[in-house]
């Protein structure tokens, strides 16, 4: 069993949901990395998506782009990301860590080199946002030999077809994007995000987890209510953007907190055993 398999194991027989921060490896800064990993974790973090900086994003805003330039600038490769997590996993054995980004970085490594070197580091997950699922076979494979989950993304437009696709290819958890757009947008619709949830329920028994337009604690608890996990990106990049360098991971774990605290006071009761 995966170490995000296992995570969601857990939460579910507490009643609980999973709390999903992103950011940007190697924003504000590359020394700063590790220690605001450790800090997500402080905030109440169960799984810990780490963006890997690339300068020709296709889903996210003009915050996370801002976090990726801001990495570039200090030129954090994917090696570098790798090797945060190896850093992070000699204290943290617990936390599971999804590297999310774009085809082009591993294309680059090489998709076999990659792989082993998530593996050594300790990856749990890995997210592609332009490997589309009729094309992603041969690295789900790839992964699912050395025990790393592939996440895939699902969307309000995602067809019928796609889905049973995505829910045949995914591993650990599918993430679904509740608005048409990119990343930091908001307004969303609980309503229809949870009838969606229940549409992509009946092809998977994947955890769900809910992304884009979560920008406080009342809308992630609201989130909480129809979804297996809440993940939270622009919001928080935005609080380390805005931050002290000195003040960053204070600021980042005092967020997160206030969104943990909403999450668990939507808790449902635990099951029997």
């Amino acid at each position: 069993m995966s170490r995000i398999t296992a995570t969601f194991h857990k939460l579910r027989a507490a009643g609980r949901k999973a709390l999903i921060p992103f950011v940007t490896a190697g924003d504000p800064n590359p020394a700063a990395a590790v220690p605001l990993m450790h800090a997500l974790v402080a905030g109440g973090a169960d799984v810990i998506e780490l963006g890997v900086p690339f300068s020709d994003p296709m889903a996210d805003g003009p915050v996370i782009q801002r976090s990726s330039e801001r990495a570039l600038k200090y030129g954090v490769s994917l090696k570098d990301v790798i090797g945060y997590v190896a850093e992070f996993r000699k204290t943290n054995a617990a936390t599971p860590v999804v590297l999310m980004g774009y085809a082009n970085p591993i294309e680059a490594m090489g998709v076999e080199r990659f792989a082993d070197a998530a593996k050594a580091a300790g990856v749990d997950g890995v997210l592609v946002v332009d490997y589309p699922p009729e094309e992603a076979e041969a690295i789900v494979g790839l992964l699912d030999s050395r025990e790393i989950d592939t996440i895939f993304l699902l969307s309000p437009t995602t067809t019928q077809a796609r889905l049973k696709q995505v829910a045949a290819l995914g591993r650990g958890y599918l993430y679904y994007v509740s608005l048409k757009g990119v990343t930091g947008a908001a307004n969303i619709d609980i309503a229809d995000v949870s009838s969606r949830l229940a549409r992509i329920r009946a092809h998977t028994a994947l955890p769900l987890g809910v992304g884009f337009g979560i920008r406080d604690p009342q809308t992630a608890r609201s989130v909480a209510g129809v979804a297996d996990a809440v993940v939270i990106g622009s919001r928080l990049v935005q609080e380390i953007e805005s931050s002290k360098p000195a003040d960053v991971n204070a600021r980042v774990t005092a967020f997160l907190r206030s969104v943990r605290d909403a999450m668990d006071e939507s808790r449902t009761e635990a099951p029997t055993p």
